[in-house]
């Protein structure tokens, strides 16, 4: 019969995890800029400029959300 004595996790210490923490609100905070510079850019178009980029205003917030987060 075998037991498990001892259990070992992955150990992070507390700097590692605020590193990681900070990085991944950079992140969000540089994908969060370019959404809202994409809308802003795009809604500065006129509706023939846009219709030239093969979009209408209905489409702004989805191709931000495209650029920003790639969904």
């Amino acid at each position: 019969m075998a037991y498990a004595t001892e259990i070992h996790g992955a150990h992070v210490d507390v700097t590692g995890r605020i590193a990681v923490t900070l990085k991944s609100a950079a992140m969000r905070f540089a994908n969060y800029r370019v959404y809202r510079k994409t809308i802003n850019e795009l809604s500065e178009l006129t509706s023939h400029e846009l219709s030239d980029l093969g979009l209408n205003r209905s489409m702004i917030k989805r191709t931000a959300l495209e650029a920003a987060y790639g969904l």
